[in-house]
């Protein structure tokens, strides 16, 4: 997966579109997630910087670069890989009310590539309309929304039920699958601040 010819350095400015443009189809890894402690380092904070060599990095060189250079740490769990800090949760919480929900969820394929960037819940909603198989909650123009993070991932190739779990992911938040809707919430559950102290990239401006 070729970054593109002639990137050196990944930071604030062009670290995620290279990388969500950059992600393909694969078998083993249906979604590049950066969740919000990742998000909050590239674009809050303004720690990530990390230099890249050879002529023709990839996307692998740029999560190595990442985990490397700044706070960012990688996790595989299948299908997803997980670009986070130590502030985010790394095991989803889902409760199902609906058993034959979940079962038709996890047996259909979303067709499209989805790439979302520093997306709003309510824009996120309407882009998935007709896609997740089920209705999002809250609904739109709702204050229950207001605090969640906004969503940054891509992927190919996801059931409707792994897609529900990239949302989760990628916005810090729980759901609940009822028989025709996915409620989700935000998760309060703390994280630990990343130790300043292991900072091993270049010079931060």
């Amino acid at each position: 997966m070729p970054l593109g010819a002639g990137v050196t350095e990944l930071n604030r400015t062009n670290c995620v579109p290279l990388m969500l443009s950059a992600f393909q189809s694969n078998s083993v890894v249906k979604a590049l997630i950066f969740m919000p402690g990742a998000t909050d380092e590239i674009y809050f904070f303004h720690r990530v910087r990390a230099m890249l060599s050879g002529a023709n990095p990839s996307l692998t060189d740029a999560v190595i670069a990442l985990t490397n250079q700044t706070y960012i740490q990688a996790e595989f769990r299948p299908p997803f890989l997980l670009l986070h800090t130590t502030e985010d949760p790394l095991d989803p919480i889902a409760i199902v009310k609906s058993q034959t929900a979940a079962a038709t969820l996890r047996a259909r394929t979303v067709p499209d590539r989805l790439v979302f960037s520093d997306t709003e819940w309510d824009d996120l909603r309407t882009a998935l309309r007709g896609k997740a198989g089920i209705w999002l909650r809250p609904f739109s123009n709702t204050p229950d929304s207001w605090h969640f993070y906004r969503h940054t991932f891509v992927a190919c190739g996801l059931t409707q039920w792994e897609l529900l779990e990239a949302i989760a992911f990628s916005g810090k938040t729980t759901f609940t699958l009822h028989r025709l809707t996915a409620d989700y919430q935000l998760d309060t559950r703390p994280g630990s601040t990343p130790d300043l102290s292991t900072y091993k990239g270049p010079k931060l401006q």
